[in-house]
Formats: C-alpha cells, structure tokens, sequence
C-alpha cells in the first residue's frame, strides 16, 4: 500500500513499482477482496453501488485485472506488447520489424496493436493488453490519457515511449525531437537560398508528432526572419496523398509566391507533387516540395522527395534492447533512461534545382 510519509502526488514508475493487487484494491474500497473479484464477474450478489464504488477505486488506482493469474503459474506470459497508430504505415512497419528481430531468439513474442491516432482507443488497447500481463510494452508516443498512464504507472513492468521525446516520461524513451528534425529541414532548406516557406500539416492535434513538425517549423522560419509561416491544416492525421494535393491547392491560393513547402509526411508531398504536376506546374522549378519520414516511395518517384530520414527500423530496434535490458537487471534497474536516435536531411530532386 501506499507509503503515508511519501507526498500524494508521487508517481510510481513503470518498471520499478510493485504491481497492484486485488487485495489492495478491497483494501482502499473496503471490502473483501472477494467481493472484488465478484463485481469483476458481475456476480448479482455484490450491490451496483458497491461495485460502482469498487470500480471507480480501478479507475482511481490504475489497477487492471490480470487475467492470466490461474493460468500462469511461472508468472511469465512469454510476450511484449507493442502500439504503434498504423500498420498500413510502412514507417512503423519498419519500427515493428527492428522490434521483432531484436526480439529473435529471446523467447519472447510480438503483440502488436494499434490505436489509429486515438488516445482512447490506446487507453483501451492497453488495458486489454495489461490484462494479459506482458513482459513490458513499447509505445509510440508520449502523450496518453490520465488512465492509460495510471495502469501503466502501477504494471510493475518496463515501459518504453517512442518516436518523440515526452515531457513527463513513464519509464524509458527512445526517439527524437520532431520539432528539432523539421528545424533542421527547414534550416537546410535555407541556407540553399528559399526564403517564402509553406507547411501542410493535420487539421487536429491528436497527432503528437505532426503538431511538433507544425512547431518546429514555425519556430524556425520566424528565428531565421523568414515568418510568419504560412502554414496550412488540412484533413485528419495520418494526412493520405489525396489530401496532400488538395491542401497544396489551398496553400498556393492563399499565398501563390511561396517557394518551397514542407509537408508533415513524405506521403501528403507525394500527393503534393502529383497535384502540381497535374496542374503543369514544375518541381522543384516553380514550387520545391519536401516531406517527412524517408518512405520508400520518396526514393523512387520522379522528382524524388527531400524529407527526413529517422531510422524507423533503428527506433523499434533500439526500443526492444531498452526493454530486454531493463528485463534483465530487474529490481537492479537504475531507473529511467532516454536513448536519442538519429535524423537526418536527406536532399533529393524536389528540392534541388542544381539536379534537374
């Protein structure tokens, strides 16, 4: 139970905290721990306001029901849960490979789930995966609901946060700044002489990472005495190439003198490109276009897209050898650590008027 000397609003971490029992869960509600695990089965002999006040107590305390406990005598479920926000993403189709393969010959497996951009369908994904009592987990992102971080808080075991770096960390990161990455884009792009920047980003803000883009970039060009930016939202991350040749229109109207404009996604400037190229505009000749991730289609498309590379097979990788590292030190676990992964600026055909 809690420590009545320790302040109210220490955060156990995962990784290090005890796992929270059914039996203090009764505890703090005031019943049996029976009882608890009657209102679980929604047995009618315990009253809706008992199990009323035992469930919000779950809530409260971050408490989830392991479900494998009569099962699993070893206590050890043999898997790793892994959340990414898409899997027709080839970016985090790459992170779940580094995952996998650094996993080879672990005995450990992949569960992979994924939230499509929705912090309460991560919530709900990760309790359901608690439940099943992982090894660790490895998420994408650092920003969840206050539920999601109190059941991860209380799991008791080592959580990984990826591809950005969260203010308030759970347990471990691994990733960079995204904000910092689109600086040095646009920072690159400067120096080789474009001065009127335009942006294409999300129109919500439930994609953590494209937000950070957004910021970066608008950051730098006013830094650099090239703002304000002109920057444009347009559809529901993750952005489709439709919508990128559809934002580019809206951009261009608004301010047709822009020179170059940088997209959240090497896929909405696909999308960009194909849209100029459909109205006899040239690239990068009358507009330079550069994206963001190093997909596979920004090498092989004429023009081929600038972007930034971000090792996505290195993140998941690199996340899966945090996680196995702090497995095997255990109780020895010196607490949370942040690996920084690499960027870098990768220029290609869309932007660079001297390959043409």
């Amino acid at each position: 139970m809690k420590n009545e000397d320790e302040p109210k609003d220490k955060r156990l971490k995962g990784g290090d905290a005890q796992k929270l029992t059914m039996a203090e869960v009764a505890k703090y509600v005031g019943v049996s721990a029976m009882t608890v695990s009657r209102a679980f089965r929604q047995d009618a002999s315990v009253s809706e306001e008992t199990r009323k006040r035992i469930m919000e107590a779950v809530d409260a305390l971050g408490y989830v029901l392991d479900l494998s406990a009569g099962s699993l005598s070893s206590r050890r479920s043999g898997f790793i849960a892994a959340l990414v926000p898409s899997i027709n993403n080839s970016n985090f189709s790459d992170t779940a490979r580094g995952i996998t393969d650094a996993l080879e010959n672990t005995g450990l497996q992949l569960l992979l789930g994924y939230t499509d951009y929705a912090a309460e369908k991560e919530e709900k994904l990760i309790e359901a995966m608690l439940r099943r009592r992982p090894e660790g987990i490895i998420l994408t992102g650092g920003s969840h609901t206050d539920r999601a971080r109190r059941m991860l808080d209380k799991a008791g075991i080592p959580v990984v946060e990826t591809w950005e770096l969260p203010e308030e960390p759970i347990n471990h990161v691994v990733g960079f700044s995204n904000s910092e990455a689109m600086s040095l884009l646009v920072r690159t792009l400067a120096s080789q002489g474009y001065r009127r920047f335009g942006y294409i980003g999300g129109t919500t803000a439930r994609d953590t990472r494209g937000s950070q883009r957004r910021s970066g970039f608008l950051k730098t060009v006013e830094e650099l005495g090239l703002g304000p930016g002109r920057a444009i939202s347009f559809g529901v991350p993750p952005i489709t190439m439709e919508q990128g040749g559809q934002a580019i229109v809206s951009l261009l109207e608004r301010w047709p003198d822009t020179e170059v404009v940088l997209c959240v996604s090497d896929l909405s400037a696909f999308g960009a490109i194909m849209e100029c190229k459909r109205r006899g505009m040239r690239v990068p000749e009358d507009i330079a276009i550069a994206g963001f991730g190093d997909y596979e289609i920004s090498s092989i498309c004429h023009p081929s897209i600038t972007t930034i590379n971000v090792d996505c097979y290195g993140i998941g990788r690199q996340a899966a050898v945090r996680l196995l590292d702090a497995l095997q030190a255990g109780s020895e676990t010196t607490g949370d650590e942040i690996t920084l992964t690499s960027y870098r600026v990768v220029l290609r055909e869309s932007t660079d008027r001297g390959i043409r």
